[in-house]
């Protein structure tokens, strides 16, 4: 392949990577891309890195929550039975995950993506409030059940848009 056929991809890691052989010399990672604010834009795209120094680095450095730019080729399926995915050449870390102060919390913890928007919410909690930050990390509030998170949204869309941001 040429070199300009290669593409590039922003994305959230939202699991572990894993190794794609028994001595980690390649490894294997599902990457979250959402181009757009809209969820039906969002997909996840398998990655597999063949470069070893490169997949030590995924395996050990990478956690649940970084935010990635990868390089690469884009491998298509022949056959029904063939899956896509995106051999890695590249990928530099955009942004680290955040970190929990309480490593209990965080065996609990669900982290999930709407567009731009990062909600954390603890599983095992009595409550079932949702916190909410943007992807840049500002706070945007609490939704008290995750089915208000629409309303939460358009509130700080709508906060935004009269600071004039």
């Amino acid at each position: 392949m040429a070199a300009n056929d290669a593409i590039a991809l922003d994305g959230f890691l939202d699991e572990e990577t894993v190794p794609g052989d028994l001595h980690g010399s390649t490894a294997r990672f599902r990457l979250t891309v959402s181009p757009t604010d809209e969820r039906t834009d969002e997909m996840t795209l398998p990655c597999t890195v063949a470069d070893p120094a490169l997949a030590h680095a995924v395996i050990h450095d990478l956690v649940p929550g970084d935010r990635l730019r990868v390089s690469g080729y884009l491998r298509l399926p022949r056959t029904p039975a063939e899956p896509m995915w995106l051999a890695v050449t590249e990928l530099a870390v955009l942004e680290t995950a955040p970190e929990l102060s309480d490593p209990a919390a965080v065996a609990t913890a669900v982290i999930e993506r709407y567009g731009p928007y990062v909600c954390w919410f603890d599983a095992d909690a009595d409550t079932t409030g949702v916190e909410v930050f943007t992807e840049g990390g500002t706070w945007v509030g609490t939704a008290p059940e995750p089915t208000d998170l629409g309303a939460l949204f358009d509130a700080f869309e709508h906060r935004q848009a009269a600071d004039g941001e």
